[in-house]
């Protein structure tokens, strides 16, 4: 038998492990427990980006506006499997509550204080666990298929230069100078050099968990169903009926989340935007920066692992089979907007991203004991966001002032 760790942390994706390890430093012992072991859902396929420069929603009249024609098209950008419409109506209303002006406003800020926040602790987190040298500055290239697409977009970027996020507009030539082999069809772009990625998000997920052990964490296997408060802490209550302790807890287990918070009577409105990805060959295409196809919902991103091309939404839940034909459609028009592109020899993948209805996560206490903190519902931000959440989560542990205003992130404000 192993003592009681200070704490146990749910969840084994890179907010999980991040967090672990934030908490490490300041010198608690601690437990990681995962249904499924280190990096075994959204944290390995997602596109490896730390979009630090992705501070508008997703809620937003832009994607109210766009969503109509998205949805009719089953393999499009946006979808709903008609077998989980009806389920998810509850959630899609509060989504579209959460596009109007004020209420986008406000999440912008929210947003915009996290990001500021996860870039700041970035470097130096990656160079406390070892990691920095997977770190990749290789720039972000939106492309627009046409001059009334470009137009559309730049209340956006206005939104990002006010808050001073460098970027440049290019035409065609400038486009081409930067990354070669783009089809006719797109007539402008803008570059963000400021755009940051990871080598590979499995590998670098990983990695942290081989640190996390190193320092003397555990990581066990073990599907958590409930969490308790007690009078010397938190009882944690797993699938097998073998119980757990731990002075506190950091429940951070992505979409599966909200199930579990539902025992310490949170009912969070947690959903699941189900990605898709085809990782080819290193060598499918001479890649340079990453590329966002925006009004077709994928992006193109060069890994030390491959070329990785995927993105869209689909709001299936967690139990629906996946539907790979959206994987196979992003890559066909992939091949059609970057013709030098080999299609052959890739995997598929299909991952749970953690949504919450207006776009920012939740984090902090639970309803009914401060002893369990929140970090979950970063939708697909949460590679982004996972060293400045590390340090939310470490600063509330020890009873330190949050570094940003935590109220926009509350678990309780649904």
């Amino acid at each position: 038998m192993y003592p009681d760790p200070d704490m146990i942390v749910v969840g084994a994706g890179v907010v999980g492990l991040s967090a672990a390890l934030a908490l490490q430093a300041r010198g608690l012992s601690v437990t990681v427990l995962d249904r499924e072991g280190p990096a075994a859902g959204a944290s390995a396929g997602n596109a490896g980006a730390f979009a630090f420069t992705d501070i508008l929603p997703l809620a937003s009249p832009g994607i109210l506006r766009k969503a109509p024609m998205w949805l009719l098209d089953p393999l499009g950008p946006l979808s709903v499997p008609p077998a989980y419409a009806l389920r998810i109506a509850p959630w899609m209303v509060r989504f579209w509550r959460a596009c109007s002006p004020a209420r986008v406003a406000q999440s912008t800020a929210a947003q915009t204080a996290l990001m500021d926040l996860s870039r700041d602790e970035l470097e130096p987190f990656l160079a406390a666990t070892g990691t920095l040298a997977m770190l990749r500055r290789d720039g972000n290239l939106q492309v627009y298929d046409s001059d009334a697409e470009f137009r559309a977009a730049l209340p956006g970027w206005q939104a990002r230069a006010d808050h001073g996020i460098d970027f440049h507009h290019l035409d065609r030539a400038g486009m081409d100078a930067l990354q070669p082999g783009l089809a006719p069809r797109f007539v402008r772009g803008t570059f963000t050099p400021g755009w940051y990625s990871i080598a590979d998000p499995r590998d670098y997920t990983l990695a942290l968990a081989d640190r996390l052990r190193a320092r003397g964490g555990r990581i066990d296997r073990a599907q958590v169903t409930a969490l308790a408060p007690t009078a010397e802490g938190v009882a944690v209550t797993l699938a097998d009926g073998a119980p757990r302790r731990a002075a506190r807890v950091v429940l951070a287990a992505g979409a599966h989340s909200h199930r579990i918070a539902r025992s310490l009577g949170d009912r969070i409105p947690l959903e699941t935007e189900r990605g898709y990805n085809t990782t080819l060959p290193p060598d499918a295409l001479d890649l340079r920066t990453q590329i966002t196809f925006g009004g077709h919902g994928f992006v193109v991103t060069r890994l030390s692992t491959g070329i990785r091309v995927g993105g869209a939404v689909e709001l299936g839940g967690l139990s629906l089979p996946p539907n790979f034909a959206r994987a196979e459609a992003m890559l066909k028009k992939a091949q059609a907007f970057l013709p030098g592109l080999r299609p052959t020899g890739g995997v598929q993948w299909m991952g749970f991203r953690p949504s919450l209805p207006d776009s920012l996560p939740a984090i902090g206490p639970a309803r009914a004991t401060p002893r369990v903190t929140y970090a979950f519902g970063h939708g697909h931000l949460g590679l982004t966001q996972s060293a400045g959440t590390a340090r939310l989560v470490a600063d509330l542990v020890a009873g330190a002032p949050p570094a940003i205003d935590l109220t926009p992130f509350s678990p309780q404000r649904f």
